[in-house]
C-alpha cells in the first residue's frame, strides 16, 4: 500500500487534488485508516491514476473522464477509442483556428506598419441586396449555450443528414442555421439548423423567400461577426429594417476544408424598406 503523500510523489498530483477526486467519485483511496483518517492506495490504483492524468493532458473534463472510467470493463476500450476521436477532432480544430489566428495578426501587423487602420477591413465587406425564393426546409431548433456553439454543428447536422438518408429525401441545398434569439445569451439561444430537401415529411416547413441583404464570408467563422456588423451597418444607412430571423448558408463543409480560407459561409438579413 502506498500513503497519500508516495501515490502523491509518484503521480505528481497534490494531495488536495487526490481528496477532491475522492469527493467528485472520480477515484477513491483504497483504505482508510479508522483511527487516524490516514488514506492509503493500492500499487494496482497507479495505473488508474496515470490514466486519468493521460486523459486530462487531453483536455478532456472530470466528467468525461469520470464517465469514461464508470464504464462497463468490456465497454471501456471500444467508448474510450472514440472519445479520443472526437477529442482529436476537437483539438485540431482548435490549432486550425490558432494558425489562422496567427495569420490574422500577422497580416494586422504588416497593415500597421504600412499605416493600414487596423479595422478598415470591415469598409471592404461586400453587401449585395438580392430577391430569394421560398425554400422547403428538414429542420431541428433547440435552445443553444456558450458551450454548444463552441463544440460546434455537426451534431445537429449529422441528425438532419441520418433523416435524409434513411427516408431517402431529395437534399436541393447545404445546410443552414437560422437565428431566432433578439439578442445574444451565453445561457441559451433560440437555434435551427436547416437542409433544404425536395419532399415535404414530417420535419419539414416553409422557409419564405424575398429582399434579403447578403453577404459572403471566405473564411473562418469567428469572422463572421464583423460580417454582421457590417450587415447591421448598411441596413441602417440604406433605410431598411430586419423583418425576419437572419441565417448563413454553409457554401462548403468545414469538414472537407483544408484551411480555414477555404470555408464560404452566406450570411442572409431579411428585409424591407422603412
Amino acid at each position: 500500500m502506498l500513503s497519500i503523500g508516495e501515490f502523491s510523489k509518484i503521480c505528481e498530483v497534490s494531495t488536495k487534488t487526490l481528496r477532491y477526486y475522492d469527493e467528485i467519485g472520480l477515484i477513491h483511496p483504497d483504505e482508510i485508516n479508522p483511527e487516524n483518517g490516514y488514506r492509503y492506495y493500492s500499487i494496482k490504483q497507479l495505473k488508474k491514476m496515470l490514466l486519468i492524468n493521460r486523459l486530462k493532458s487531453y483536455h478532456f473534463s472530470l466528467e468525461e473522464i469520470k464517465s469514461i472510467l464508470d464504464l462497463e470493463d468490456d465497454q471501456t476500450e471500444e467508448k474510450l477509442g472514440l472519445a479520443l476521436n472526437r477529442k482529436r477532432r476537437e483539438i485540431q480544430e482548435k490549432l486550425n483556428y490558432f494558425e489562422y489566428t496567427i495569420k490574422q495578426i500577422s497580416n494586422d501587423i504588416l497593415n500597421l506598419e504600412i499605416g493600414v487602420p487596423l479595422m478598415s477591413y470591415i469598409d471592404n465587406i461586400e453587401v449585395q441586396l438580392v430577391e430569394t425564393t421560398p425554400m422547403n426546409i428538414l429542420y431541428t431548433r433547440q435552445m443553444m449555450n456558450s458551450d454548444d456553439y463552441a463544440l460546434g454543428y455537426g451534431q445537429y447536422f449529422s441528425r438532419l443528414y441520418e433523416k435524409i438518408a434513411t427516408e431517402q429525401l431529395t437534399m436541393l441545398g447545404t445546410p443552414m442555421t437560422i437565428y431566432h434569439s433578439p439578442e445574444y445569451n451565453p445561457t441559451g439561444n433560440d437555434t435551427e439548423f436547416a437542409i433544404p430537401i425536395k419532399e415535404i415529411v414530417t420535419g419539414t416547413r416553409d422557409l419564405p423567400g424575398g429582399l434579403r441583404a447578403k453577404s459572403v464570408l471566405q473564411g473562418a467563422y469567428p469572422e463572421l461577426t464583423s460580417v454582421y456588423a457590417k450587415l447591421r451597418e448598411w441596413v441602417e444607412t440604406e433605410g431598411y429594417v430586419l423583418v425576419e430571423s437572419p441565417y448563413e448558408i454553409y457554401v462548403t463543409d468545414p469538414n472537407q476544408a483544408t484551411t480555414a480560407e477555404d470555408m464560404v459561409t452566406e450570411v442572409y438579413f431579411p428585409i424591407k424598406k422603412k
